[in-house]
């Protein structure tokens, strides 16, 4: 709906609250409800929001060493700005009506550090070179009997999962929380967020969804939006959902692959596909493969972005290493897929289900494009077997803190995304590191306590 069907809407149903809500550097959903004579007034100047929410990390706590914002600045207001075509009701909350906001601005001086300001960018950069993005991802989480307050009763251990044991594809799992699993189901495609797919993975409690796939600025929306209503559904049943990297040593990690094509501006030809290649890889796809093979250790903080995201990010774990790509191959970093021509297409297989899903879809397109622009050739051969053990073109950053230095201080990294992003990012994912490094463990308790 337009502007003016919006306000009707709104008059014609009597509706007097409004939530609306945007990512922060994290991809936590920061917002609030306003009265709908606020939402009408700031249609067209936007909202203030005081600029800390990129000045906090995920815990509140104020970082240290970033420009944008800070005591040296006020922590001022900046312009919030609502995205009508973002309009959509939440179906567990009585329908309120909600959107997506970003900070961008009409003359294009948009925040820099905004995600999902970064992502419309890149986004416009590839309508202007003619393509037409579709993208998706899929995300694993896992379920617990639990609530915030049992968690921090508990010291976020001995906790409960939703089922027991390793029963991945169950249908009797399911079953068994059918309510839950209906209403993630149903209640998602009411929120315009539908669900391709939906089963459980192996170990206890977890749960895997695919999302159909969209243009990408809609595909990260709706990415987004799904982590936080997977939540509010979950808590309404007493659960407790979890979208860590790697919540336990023992049990699998979580992913969040995100699946890409480009198309023609018509949206009627898929430009990965060659009927002539031997892996049915058209030029473009191999150019666009290339710049992502080529700028990964330059952005990997982007799809790996926590300290727990490396304790993904390990052999034998379902997660890659190694600068790989493969066909249909899930040891690589890149699995490149070609069931039929519209289906053919590129899963970047490193972030897990703890990203920004606005940066890492920015990190695949920007990186893919590099390449693209840049005539990359593919000359990085596909991996045949087991992708851990290929490692003719490197491996990845085991840790945050060398991933973040490697793009702080990358002239690639400040091309595709701009300086200002850049440093802010990296301040922030550094400042995490920092945070982690003065913590006592429970590794180091078990360790030292009585032996050292």
């Amino acid at each position: 709906m337009n502007e003016d069907q919006i306000i009707t809407y709104l008059k014609e149903n009597d509706i007097k609250k409004i939530k609306f809500a945007f990512a922060d550097t994290d991809g936590v959903l920061r917002g609030k409800v306003i009265h709908s004579k606020k939402f009408i007034s700031g249609l067209e100047n936007g909202y203030g929001f005081c600029d800390v929410v990129f000045g906090w990390d995920s815990s509140d706590a104020l970082y240290d060493k970033v420009q944008l914002t800070g005591w040296h600045s006020g922590y001022p207001d900046q312009q919030a700005r609502i995205d009508l075509s973002t309009f959509r009701t939440i179906p567990w909350q009585e329908n309120v009506p909600f959107f997506l906001a970003d900070f961008s601005k009409a003359d294009g001086n948009d925040l820099p550090v905004c995600s999902r300001s970064l992502l419309k960018k890149i986004a416009k950069q590839c309508e202007e070179m003619g393509y037409h993005s579709e993208f998706s991802q899929e995300f694993e989480w896992f379920n617990f009997r639990e609530t915030p307050q049992t968690l921090n009763e508990k010291s976020f251990t001995n906790l409960e999962p939703l089922t027991p044991g390793m029963f991945g594809y169950s249908i009797l799992r399911t079953s068994q929380q059918g309510d839950f699993y209906n209403d993630l189901f149903n209640l998602l495609l009411q929120f315009n967020v539908p669900v391709e797919g939906l089963h459980t993975e192996t170990g206890p409690g977890v749960y895997e969804a695919a999302l159909l796939h969209a243009p990408v600025l809609e595909a990260a929306d709706r990415a987004v939006l799904f982590k936080t209503a997977v939540k509010e559904i979950a808590y309404k049943h007493g659960i407790m959902a979890n979208f860590m990297a790697k919540w336990n040593e023992n049990l699998p990690g979580c992913s969040g692959h995100i699946h890409q094509s480009l198309w023609d501006a018509e949206q009627s030809k898929n430009l990965f596909y060659s009927a002539n290649d031997q892996y049915h890889m058209s030029d473009l796809h191999k150019h666009y493969l290339a710049g992502q093979l080529h700028c990964l250790p330059h952005i990997l903080p982007m799809y790996a972005p926590t300290i727990n995201s490396y304790k993904r990010l390990v052999e034998g774990a379902w997660a890659p290493t190694t600068i790989t790509w493969g066909i249909d191959n899930r040891t690589t970093a890149f699995r490149v897929l070609h069931p039929t021509e519209d289906l053919t297409r590129l899963e970047t297989r490193i972030p897990g289900s703890d990203t920004n899903p606005y940066l890492a879809m920015a990190a695949a397109l920007a990186s893919g494009l590099y390449g693209i622009k840049n005539k990359l050739p593919l000359n990085i051969p596909a991996t045949i077997g087991n992708g851990y053990q290929d490692k003719r073109n490197g491996i990845l950053a085991s840790n945050l803190f060398d991933a973040s230095n490697m793009m702080k201080d990358s002239s690639i990294a400040k091309e595709l995304f701009g300086e200002g992003f850049v440093d802010h990012f990296t301040q922030t994912r550094l400042w995490e590191c920092k945070q982690f490094g003065k913590s006592v463990t429970d590794w180091e308790l078990k360790r030292y306590f009585e032996i050292i």
